[in-house]
């Protein structure tokens, strides 16, 4: 049977890799956003462990599920063994922001944790509304969007989000954070066979624990918690979801919601936009509005069910494709964190599996996506890149100064912005380079491609809607509001204006420079 017509497989030996890294991924955002549940909102346990995890149980496979058919689609119709499904998981950035912009406000103003879970239920549910309805814009967002801004982009979460967190903790403990990472670059970088064709995610796992247990008992570091294997097996059980009307409750406050809801479902269906974009450099094409269409249904669906986290495609298809993940990776996460979120073992593997053990995985495709930005796009297209990148790292930056002065009992209104920036930290400047990251660095990104192709007319287009976009607030500023950044719209304005001026000075010097066409005609003896 030719190649073309015979049926995909559902499983290879590589789906192994992709499986243990994205599902061990997905583990650890689970386990982070159950512990913002239970610490920082104070939510009780009864309702994380029955409520909340169970509808990430039922909203995680459902993607996972889908991308699957669309990768199996993908093969049958292209005849080729090496497509790889699109990850899915709980949006990463969303549940810090979830967590501490509504639902810890919420629980600050009302002392009333369930309240504040109403709130994260509600937001979680706009921002689905608008990521589906951002997929009918989508796809003509990205068919004039050039693909180093939307990789540049891309690249800026990696670094800053995926990457530097997970680094920062493995140095923490750094004999055995190097062990694991050694593990998976040795076999996921250099594509080193480990001994008996164990997967690399599963052995940088598996024996990071092992090391961490024998190191526990050694006395070498204090990372794990006997006593908390036997208090986790009191979350055991069996807890399936169940409809309610809390989010009904919680969209009666709609009005705050809408201010971050906004901004962040349009970082949603720009983030998926690009990582859309990232899965088609590394050679499978997808239709976007398919895969956003996923990401907000699922995004309602778990609302609904009881979950404030909204899921999504996720970063580092690129990875796994290039671990060996194909078809069946993405769909057995599903299916087993599925299974951990309805059983109630989140606690439990909290509890065995040290996190230092896992974190490598998270910089590993930090690096695969940063670097795709470079290798996807033209070299004369990396200072575009660089600049898409940079918004981020200020918003992450800001994040950092934040904690700090928050530890502090204090903010930097309060320190003052000039006490700040004669210390050489510039916060104004960086909040405002920092506001909207994503979309910010998706619009400079653009801009710069199209200068450096002299193509002015398409900058200024740009430029203009960067202009647009600031002015409101969705980029470059601090919330939405009329003339929220007005300085940085009028930037983006004579931005454009400039190279409208070029664009006109150059069809002025085309003009010049063109021949007559009636010394044409009468040059080659075509007069009457």
């Amino acid at each position: 049977m030719s190649a073309s017509i015979s049926k995909p497989a559902f499983w290879v030996q590589g789906d192994w890799n992709g499986f243990f890294g994205l599902f061990t991924n997905v583990l650890l955002n689970v386990i982070v956003l159950t512990g913002l549940c239970l610490g920082v909102v104070h939510i009780p346990g009864s309702v994380v462990f029955g409520r909340v995890l169970p509808a990430l149980g039922i909203a995680l496979p459902l993607g996972n599920l889908f991308y699957a058919y669309l990768a199996y689609q993908l093969a049958k119709k292209s005849g080729r063994k090496d497509v790889t499904a699109m990850p899915y998981g709980p949006s990463v950035p969303h549940m810090f922001l979830v967590v501490f912009v509504i639902m810890l406000p919420t629980y600050l103003k009302t002392k009333d944790p369930i309240a504040a879970w109403d709130a994260g239920l509600a937001w979680a549910f706009i921002i689905g509304v608008i990521v589906t309805l951002g997929a009918f814009i989508g796809p003509t967002v990205r068919k004039y969007t050039p693909r180093a801004a939307m990789l540049g982009a891309l690249a800026g979460i990696s670094i800053a989000f995926i990457s530097m967190r997970p680094a920062f903790l493995f140095f923490l403990t750094p004999w055995l954070g190097f062990f694991s990472f050694g593990i998976i670059l040795i076999s996921w970088l250099s594509q080193v066979r480990l001994p008996f064709g164990i997967p690399g995610g599963l052995a940088a796992v598996v024996i990071g624990t092992i090391a961490a247990w024998a190191g526990e008992f050694l006395g070498l570091d204090n990372i794990l918690d006997p006593s908390a294997v036997g208090a986790a097996f009191s979350s055991f059980g069996l807890h399936l979801p169940v409809p309610s009307g809390h989010f009904l409750t919680g969209l009666q406050g709609i009005g705050p919601l809408l201010v971050t809801a906004i901004p962040l479902g349009i970082y949603n269906f720009t983030e998926g936009m690009n990582n859309v974009e990232s899965a088609s450099a590394a050679g499978d094409s997808y239709d976007l509005r398919k895969i956003l269409l996923a990401d907000g249904i699922g995004a309602m669906i778990g609302s609904v069910l009881g979950s404030p986290f909204p899921p999504a495609v996720y970063i580092g298809h690129p990875g796994w494709k290039a671990v060996g993940g194909r078809i069946g990776y993405s769909l057995a996460t599903g299916v087993v964190i599925s299974a951990v979120c309805f059983l109630g073992i989140t606690a439990l593997l909290l509890a065995v599996v040290p996190l230092v053990a896992i974190l490598p995985i998270l910089l590993y495709i930090g690096l695969v996506i940063g670097a795709q930005a470079f290798e996807a796009t033209p070299p004369r297209h990396a200072p575009a890149v660089i600049l898409a990148l940079l918004p981020n790292i200020a918003n992450w930056c800001q994040n950092q100064i934040d904690g700090a002065l928050g530890a502090a009992g204090t903010n930097a209104a309060a320190v003052g912005y000039d006490k700040l920036a004669g210390n050489g930290v510039i916060y104004r400047g960086m909040e405002l380079f920092g506001g909207g990251a994503t979309l910010a660095g998706l619009i400079l990104g653009a801009i710069a491609v199209f200068i450096i192709d002299r193509e002015f007319d398409k900058a200024a287009i740009y430029a203009g809607i960067g202009a647009v976009l600031a002015f409101f607030g969705f980029i470059n500023g601090t919330q939405l509001a009329i003339g929220n950044s007005a300085p940085v719209a009028l930037g983006y304005a004579v931005l454009g204006l400039t190279c409208l001026a070029f664009t006109w000075g150059r069809l002025k010097q085309a003009a010049a420079q063109a021949p007559d066409p009636l010394e044409l005609v009468t040059s080659e003896g075509f007069t009457e």
